[in-house]
């Protein structure tokens, strides 16, 4: 029996440790796996590599995609009867497809046509996203890790502007990721917890007002001295517009963003009068594995391990979700749900895990468990000693 596993869409700190779950479980299972090089794109090229004989260890300490990533939809029958000549060229009889919203619609397509063509193939989604916007379950493996990344940034960099403010920069912001939901925006609140982080978070969810806004950061200049500010970039005008609307759109059809955290510094320099600084973490903030939440990395392995399981068991045309069963102690189990069900939808931020500006306790007990933990990667010659698959690079 063989198995495909490919990653797809925005990487993250951990999407390595699923494919270290999926593949060794495989492994484990007698079966033989080949990995698609660069999503369901590379399939479609039939770019796949066996990894029987790779030694994959290192997966687990190694962030972004080790097999490359893509953005594609599946958005013709051409396509889809090229990977099932595929499918049946190397006998493949379960693929796991390792993504967010988009790659569960494409899952869930190769499920339908499996079971219309009465095609021996099992599909399972395993999820993955920093966005944390996957529906159905209770948080989204990567997420844990980039909160981590986020709400140490915020704080230090708040730390910086705390000690410059006097006769320097007076307003520091941070541009977050976040198209349509707040997670990761809030995250920086998350600094709290040790008493500094921002004084200002600007959530999607919340209708931008700059007025409102900048009384705000007033405010918090006559009080303190000093304004830090996260602001996602998905944050809308009361008419809809983006912010920051790049004026174009991705491969999914999405509206390119970027360029908020300069916009809303902007906003402060020409009404205020004040000096400000922006910072936008961008890929960093996906990629940073060197403080990657022990429980994000552990769960990570987990959903990839359980699809595994599942798909042996029979089950197919499911994401794995992640159930919480306490906070104290911290406790999962791992549960399914259809992947239409999840196929492009969001999961926003609850309204009662922020106010206007601010994160509530609500949204710190809920995140706090995910954050927790170090699982450092091994160093070599000061720095990180990531894993670099030669034969994918030979692909």
């Amino acid at each position: 029996m063989k198995v495909l596993y490919a990653q797809s869409g925005g990487v993250t700190s951990v999407i390595n440790a699923s494919a270290y779950g999926v593949l060794d479980e495989a492994k484990k299972a007698g079966l033989e796996v080949y990995v698609g090089i660069h999503g369901i794109s590379g399939v479609l090229r039939e770019n796949l590599l066996r990894i029987n004989d790779i030694d994959i260890e290192g997966l687990r300490y190694t962030p972004s995609a080790a097999f490359g990533s893509c953005r594609r939809k599946l958005k013709n029958q051409e396509d889809i009867n090229k990977l099932f000549e595929i499918f049946e060229k190397y006998e493949i009889e379960y693929f796991f497809y390792n993504g967010g919203n988009d790659s569960m619609d494409t899952a869930w397509r190769l499920h339908n046509e499996a079971q219309k063509r009465n095609f021996p193939l099992k599909v399972i989604g395993v999820p993955k996203t920093i966005d944390n916007d996957l529906p159905y379950t209770d948080h989204c493996p990567g997420y844990g890790s980039a909160a981590k990344y986020i709400a140490t940034a915020m704080m230090e960099a708040t730390l910086d502007l705390r000690s410059m403010y006097a006769d320097s920069t007076r307003v520091f912001v941070m541009e977050i990721m976040g198209r349509h939901a707040g997670w990761l925006a809030a995250a920086a609140g998350l600094g709290w917890l040790n008493g500094i982080g921002p004084d200002i978070i600007l959530f999607p969810e919340v209708v931008f007002n700059k007025e409102r806004f900048l009384d705000r950061v007033d405010e918090t200049i006559r009080r303190k001295g000093y304004c830090s500010i996260a602001v996602s970039e998905g944050i809308k005008y009361e008419d809809g517009f983006f912010v920051a609307d790049m004026g174009y759109t991705d491969s999914f059809g999405n509206r390119q963003l970027g360029g908020v955290g300069f916009t809303i510094a902007g906003m402060v320099r020409s009404e205020l009068s004040l000096k400000t600084h922006v910072a936008i973490p961008d890929y960093l903030q996906r990629s940073g594995r060197h403080i990657a939440s022990k429980t994000d990395v552990e769960e990570a392995e987990g959903v990839g391990r359980e699809a595994v399981r599942l798909a042996l068991s029979g089950v197919s045309g499911v994401m794995v979700t992640i159930k919480r069963i306490s906070n104290d102690p911290y406790k999962v189990e791992f549960k399914t749900v259809e992947l239409n069900k999840v196929a492009e939808q969001t999961k926003y931020l609850p309204e009662d895990f922020h106010n206007e500006f601010e994160v509530t306790d609500k949204f710190i007990e809920y995140a706090k468990p995910l954050i927790e933990g170090e699982f450092f990667p091994p160093f070599k010659n000061g720095l990180p000693d990531y894993l670099i698959i030669e034969e994918v690079e030979q692909q």
